[in-house]
Formats: structure tokens, C-alpha cells, sequence
């Protein structure tokens, strides 16, 4: 039995014309952020290679977003420099905690950005170009019912044979596959360069460190279905290649919070003990959706808290029906056993279930539904003969 994950829309970032974008961008407004702590060398580039294409040079960007997350060293100046406006994690909803992680900056980035269209880049990048955000916008902006895009790319190390990505391949790629296989076809499940629809992402929770990546496209999977998210080719990118022992802070985070999502039970902090290492406790925290602390963030941008009208509406958009939805996981099983294939619909409930994990759909769940199913008529078959 082979299960089929989902093919998602997957494009290349030659696809979209700048020229065109432009001309489909209508009334949104796009914000891009970047998360940065300790990136002087490289922050400066970014922001100068999408002013000087996207901002100045034809108007896509409205405004370039640095969230400078504890930095000590000068970052918020380089990116003021060099045309960014840049706000301090600490400074943005006090009240919600000072910021620290990627998760958080990024939450903090979506609350105080001004855009309704919002792109991630991450600013360690090296030799960054315009066209990662042009990809990123480009199913956004060309088709209304895609609501959110990930980028993934070539990823070439100056080590001979390390092409990079090990987090990615030695544990994100293999959990995928085993406890959320409808998302096995997304290239780079870990890369941190993305874009969405802010309707969509406020009704996000974050989780505040490494695990933000991995949590949001579960998530929206999860929630509203694989078909709002599409994929785009970025080309190459190259960043700072990180030593193993700060990537195995960043592999426990990622393994805690898919575990979180898979209703499986996890310990809240895990104590990571290293050779000749100090130990590193790890814990996933989260930070809530921005909808459900609405006025607060409206008023901090100084706007009027949505109507309900337009509340419903973006519900109406991206969950056709708030109380039930039915999701089918089809599996193309061998005839060789005299079993055709098989589709199964389960109906997911918004009420929480026993044994489930309140406010989470149970991806997992149902896929051991299927499993136990097609067993049993293996077994019939075989009894008959």
C-alpha cells in the first residue's frame, strides 16, 4: 500500500513577470519582514536589493519590515541605513512578552507590518535577489484562492559534498513522512522564506523559536486544507552554514513541535545533554492568534477592529464551512492482493474529541483509521482464499 501525498501548485520564480505583478497588485498593500538578530553583514544587502528593485523601482513593496530580535550588535542600524524601518522586538505588544526566537519576531513582524499581503525572508542570506520576494508573491497576487506560499531552493555549501539542509533531511523529511505524509511532496519544509494572506496567517498561533517554520505549514494544512498552499523554485540561495551543535537546539525544537501537532505527548521542556557541551533546555512556546487579540493590534496600528461582516467573510474564504469539513486520504493500494483502491472521507469536527487534541485536526488520526480499514479487508481476502 502506497499512500498519494497531495500534489501542490508548484511554480518557478521566472513564472511571474514583474511588469505583471505590478499590474495585479491593485489595492494590496505588501509588506516584507525580516526577522534579524545579529546580521549586520548581511541584513544591509537585503534590504537595499528590494528598495532599490521593488520599492523605489516599480512600487510592488510598500514597505520593507526588521524586526531586530535582541540584536548586540548593529543590525537595526545597517537596516535603517539602508531603508527599512526597524522596530524592536521588545517594543512591539509588551504585553504578549519581549520577543525572543524567530517565532516571536516574526508574530511581532505580523502585527505591527502594514501589508495585507505579508513575505517572510530570513537575513542571513548571501547574494539575496529580488526575485525570492517576486516568486513568493507571484501565486498570491495571480490566483485569488491560494493563501500561502513556500519557497524552496537550491542550497550549495562551500563544504565539498554538504549541500546543506541536514535538519531538513535528517529529521523534518522523515517525521513528514510518518506522521503528516499529505505534506511529503513540500520540497523544503524548513525554509524560511514564505508569504501569506494576513487574514489567514492572524488566525495563526506561533511558536516563539525554530519550531515557527514547521508549525505554520502544518497548521494551514491542517486547518484549512492543502490546497491554499503552493511552492515556488527560488533558484539558489546561500546563507551561513551552522555547525552541528547549533543545529541540535534547532532539530529537538523541530521534533517538539511536530510531535505537538500529531497529538502525540511530548515533554514541555526537553534537556538537550551534548559532549562537552552545557546542557540546552528546549521548549516550544506559542504565542497566540493575532485575530483573537484584534483590537489591540488594530489600535497599535492605529485602524478600526474589522466588522463582522468582514470577519465572516474571510472565514467564508479560506473555510467554506466553519462547523464541518470532509477530507479524503486516498491510497492507490497493489491489485496484486485482489484489492482496488480505496478513499476514505473522514468528517472533521471544530468540537474538541476525546483523545484528540482540542482545536487540532487529527491528520495522523484518520491515517491510522485508513490503515486499520484496508487491513481488515486484507485479511478477509486472505481468509476467503
Amino acid at each position: 500500500m502506497r499512500a498519494v501525498p497531495p500534489v501542490l501548485p508548484t511554480y518557478d520564480h521566472t513564472d511571474f513577470d514583474l511588469r505583471e505583478l505590478v499590474a495585479a497588485k491593485n489595492r494590496h498593500v505588501v509588506s516584507v519582514c525580516l526577522p534579524a538578530r545579529n546580521e549586520e553583514s548581511t541584513v544591509g544587502a537585503i534590504v537595499s536589493s528590494i528598495k532599490a528593485a521593488l520599492v523605489d523601482g516599480c512600487g510592488l513593496v510598500d514597505e520593507i519590515l526588521v524586526v531586530d530580535d535582541h540584536s548586540t550588535d548593529r543590525t537595526a542600524s545597517v537596516a535603517t541605513a539602508a531603508g527599512a524601518r526597524v522596530v524592536s522586538a521588545a517594543a512591539v505588544l509588551p504585553a504578549h512578552g519581549d520577543g525572543h526566537g524567530k517565532g516571536a519576531a516574526m508574530w511581532k513582524s505580523l502585527a505591527e507590518a502594514r501589508g495585507d499581503l505579508i513575505v517572510w525572508c530570513d537575513a542571513d542570506v548571501i547574494g539575496f535577489e529580488p526575485h525570492f520576494v517576486t516568486g513568493l508573491l507571484g501565486p498570491l497576487l495571480t490566483d485569488p484562492h491560494t493563501g500561502f506560499v513556500k519557497g524552496y531552493y537550491e542550497r550549495p555549501s562551500p563544504e565539498s559534498g554538504d549541500r546543506g539542509g541536514r535538519v531538513t533531511e535528517l529529521v523534518a523529511r522523515p517525521m513528514l513522512a510518518l506522521l503528516f505524509p499529505h505534506l511529503s511532496s513540500v520540497v523544503q519544509p524548513l525554509s524560511g522564506e514564505y508569504a501569506g494572506r494576513r487574514e489567514l496567517l492572524e488566525q495563526l498561533s506561533f511558536v516563539e523559536g525554530y519550531g515557527v517554520d514547521i508549525a505554520m505549514l502544518i497548521d494551514i494544512a491542517d486547518r484549512f486544507g492543502t490546497d491554499v498552499i503552493a511552492q515556488v523554485d527560488l533558484g539558489t540561495r546561500i546563507h551561513r552554514n551552522r555547525p552541528l551543535d547549533e543545529l541540535s537546539p534547532q532539530a529537538t525544537a523541530v521534533i517538539q513541535t511536530m510531535l505537538s501537532r500529531a497529538s502525540r505527548p511530548e515533554r514541555a521542556v526537553a534537556t538537550l545533554y551534548r559532549p562537552g557541551l552545557d546542557p540546552i533546555d528546549v521548549e516550544v512556546v506559542e504565542r497566540p492568534p493575532l485575530a483573537s487579540i484584534r483590537l489591540e493590534t488594530a489600535a497599535g496600528r492605529g485602524l478600526a477592529a474589522p466588522s463582522a461582516t468582514e470577519s465572516a467573510a474571510t472565514e467564508q474564504q479560506f473555510r467554506p464551512n466553519t462547523q464541518v469539513r470532509h477530507r479524503a486520504i486516498r491510497s492507490s493500494v497493489s491489485t496484486g492482493n485482489g484489492i482496488s483502491g480505496v478513499s476514505m472521507s473522514a468528517t472533521q469536527s471544530n468540537e474538541p474529541q476525546p483523545g484528540r487534541r482540542p482545536g487540532r485536526p487529527a491528520s495522523t488520526h484518520r491515517l491510522a483509521e485508513l490503515v486499520v480499514h484496508l487491513t481488515e479487508r486484507i485479511k478477509k481476502k486472505v481468509t476467503k482464499k
